[in-house]
């Protein structure tokens, strides 16, 4: 056979309704489905590229017929379009889908019935006689023949991204952002994609640029090369790259020469598109610019902060101490430990402060304490924390309001915060809980809306995981030698006889836990990961239940090491969804990707949308799902902050499942009871800090399910390396 010449034969083409989708990758848009030909009663499988595919739609599918050992004869997708359905009964089907927002299967039912077969053609030429069925009116109507007309806009793009091989929901999000420009920047600026629309990176965008005709080589590609590797390190955590590691490791992601990414570079910082500084080291920093500005601005803001010799708590200057703490004694009934005793002294007369310390060391006394006297004062206080729960728990510890850092700095759509410095808070005392969280954007954010003579108190645990944004900078600014700080370390007698608290300082000193014996700590021991992976569910659902009385939705959360996996939490969550929220006949639910949503469904946010809700919805905000409609295509959450939030079917992207979660996902948040997945497949992932994270989100009972290997090796294991930032550098200046 002549080289370059494929054995495969020309396509085939097979037309068909799709009834149900089996399985659904979202990663990869690997689909299993049953559809009808019309021709008889029996279904057939399909399978290959039908991500976006929704049940009802008729599709025109090309690719080939093959033979599967276990599943028999099935038709292999390599693309697919959807065409308009010829008969009554796939005009109902169609129209009954949820494709089309403001119908659903019962005004499907009544179009269908007064229209007929000329239904689809009424809808597109004569939208105004829809009218003419019982209870369409105009307003109905008129969202009826918007949503068409959106959808028959969207297919259009659909049609042309296929060939380029984009999916069809990275599609809908490309038609959200440009309308009826879609194609034309699709065609012309292909890398504009990665910056402006979520869930398009740099691969998806080049896969594109190429498909268009951008030469491999074109500085236009090797910038936006060079932009997207910046943008991967700061989503690793790190706030800039040194000038080699970039280029190496652009050049490796191009397959372009060196010099060729080195000159790239040179004009990139020229053009403003990234800041290059040189820093203590063997070479340059790269910044993309705003991580540059907001680790100058954080710096400059915290260093003003400490020198400013207008003080708006004045009074702790001259206190009496020995009164003061006498007064507090009465007020608490608890003594404070000589530690504790130095950080409310210090969080009162520094301007600003770091609590650090591990669980049962006292840290929330101590915060209590500082807001108890702060507020004997009559002080303006103002509790955050960066998530919806350590806010709660916050507010409950203190008997003050508290917030999260995004509602009390309001943030608009596109990030700004009303507050800042132009405009800053009206604040005596700001107290910032679970520091650890705090990325470096945010935290330049909530620092620059703090007022000149305001004091400012940021507590965490720094042998946590850092934040999941850039930067570490409670761990930077403890590195500082400009930033007063106290570290507790006695572990108090109480807490102490929890095994969650002491095994959880046991494992952060590298040591095993201690398992006999305990009535808190438990480990169910399987060193087989989908075994694990079954039992974990058991222990979830059923286990803790029966033993300790605790609601499987509400109480337990589970935490694994990663999200992929037989025992990550992808696939925990399919196992859980399927246990303790199944498929009932009659109630309605959506399928988008490869997840679907149930009423009940406990969900997370997995983005930041400053347009949801009353002051935005941002990403790691908990809720559950409590109303589903077909006809108006959208899904209610209630979050843990009380908040009602719709979404619009073609929104669902932006929600996951958490029944279980990364245990990176948890940050912040504190939970009755944990169960841990500890197994050899997340082996790259087990680490010291990521299991006492772990651990120290349970509040009464830690179980952890799998291998004895896997535990040791994450408590041997000590996270590799610093992240790249230069605050502690700057304000040592």
């Amino acid at each position: 056979m002549a080289a370059g010449v494929s054995s495969r034969p020309v396509p085939q083409v097979l037309e068909a309704v799709l009834e149900r989708l089996t399985y659904v990758n979202e990663e990869t848009g690997y689909t299993v489905a049953r559809v009808a030909t019309g021709r008889g009663s029996d279904l057939m499988t399909v399978v290959g590229a039908l991500l976006g595919a929704q049940p009802g739609e008729s599709l025109r599918m090309r690719g080939w017929w093959s033979s599967h050992a276990q599943y028999g004869r099935q038709f292999e997708v390599v693309s697919y379009s959807t065409v308009l359905p010829a008969t009554i009964q796939g005009i109902r089907r169609y129209l009954g889908s949820g494709l089309i927002k403001g119908i659903g299967p019962v005004f499907a039912e009544r179009i269908v019935d007064h229209f007929g077969e000329d239904t689809l053609r009424v809808i597109e030429e004569e939208a105004a006689r829809l009218v003419e069925v019982p209870g369409l009116g105009p307003k109905r109507t008129g969202k009826i023949t918007a949503a068409w007309q959106e959808q028959k806009a969207i297919k259009e793009v659909m049609v042309f991204l296929q060939g380029v091989g984009v999916s069809t929901s990275i599609a809908v999000r490309i038609y959200k952002k440009y309308a009826e420009k879609s194609i034309d920047v699709v065609k012309t600026e292909p890398y504009r994609l990665a910056a402006d629309v979520w869930g398009i990176g740099f691969k998806t965008a080049d896969t594109i640029a190429q498909a268009v005709g951008i030469p491999h080589d074109s500085p236009e590609r090797v910038k936006a090369g060079l932009q997207y590797t910046l943008s991967q390190a700061t989503d690793n955590g790190h706030c800039y790259l040194p000038a080699d590691q970039l280029i190496a490791e652009a050049t490796k992601i191009l397959d372009v020469p060196a010099g060729l990414a080195a000159e790239c570079l040179d004009d990139l910082v020229a053009d403003e598109g990234v800041v290059r500084e040189e820093l203590p080291g063997p070479t340059a920093a790269i910044y993309l610019i705003p991580f540059h500005r907001a680790e100058l601005s954080l710096a400059g803001s915290l260093l003003s902060l400490l020198r400013d010799r207008d003080d708006r708590m004045p009074h702790f200057a001259g206190v009496d101490w020995a009164k003061a703490l006498t007064w507090l004694k009465a007020r608490t009934g608890t003594d404070l430990a000589a530690e504790q005793e130095q950080a409310v002294r210090l969080a009162l007369t520094a301007k600003v402060a770091v609590l650090t310390g591990g669980p049962g060391c006292g840290k929330s006394f101590t915060v209590r304490s500082i807001v108890e006297l702060a507020a004997a004062k009559k002080a303006k206080i103002l509790l955050v924390a960066p998530t919806g729960r350590a806010a709660k728990r916050l507010a409950e510890l203190t008997g003050q309001p508290a917030a999260t850092v995004h509602r009390l700095l309001k943030l608009q759509p596109g990030g700004e915060a009303s507050y800042d410095r132009d405009n800053p808070l009206d604040v005596d005392l700001l107290v910032v809980d679970e520091a650890s969280m705090l990325d470096l954007i945010l935290a330049n954010k909530l620092i620059k809306a703090v007022p000149p003579g305001a004091h400012l108190l940021l507590v965490g645990d720094v042998d946590q995981l850092p934040s999941v944004g850039a930067g570490e900078v409670l761990r930077d600014l403890l590195a500082a030698d400009t930033i007063p700080r106290v570290r507790l370390t006695k572990v108090f007698r109480q807490a102490a006889d929890s095994g969650v608290v002491s095994n959880a300082h046991r494992i952060n000193a590298g040591k095993p836990p201690i398992l006999d014996g305990m009535r808190d700590f438990f480990l169910f021991a399987s060193d087989d990961t989908e075994a694990a992976a079954e039992l974990t569910v058991d222990v979830a659902c059923n286990r803790i239940a029966a033993k300790f009385g605790l609601d499987p939705r509400r109480d337990i959360q589970v935490l694994a090491p990663m999200h992929r996996g037989p025992a990550g939490a992808g696939a925990l969550n399919t196992l859980l969804q399927q246990r303790l929220t199944p498929p009932r006949e009659g109630l309605p639910e959506r399928r988008a990707g490869g997840r679907v949503f149930r009423v009940g469904d406990k969900v997370t946010q997995i983005r930041n949308n400053y347009d949801k809700g009353q002051a935005g919805v941002f990403n790691g905000t908990l809720g559950v799902i409590t109303a589903l409609n077909p006809d108006e295509q959208t899904l209610t959450v209630r979050t843990d902050e009380d908040e009602s939030i719709d979404y619009d079917f073609d929104e669902l992207d932006e929600l996951a499942h958490a029944y279980a979660m990364t245990i990176h996902r948890s940050q912040g948040s504190e939970y009755p009871a944990v169960v841990i997945p500890i197994t050899t497949s997340a082996w790259m992932m087990l680490q010291r800090n990521l299991l006492y994270t772990a651990v120290t989100r349970a509040k009464k009972l830690v179980v952890l399910v799998g291998s004895r290997r896997a535990l040791a090796a994450a408590i041997r294991t000590v996270s590799a390396g610093r992240r790249h930032t230069a605050l502690t550098y700057r304000l040592a200046r």
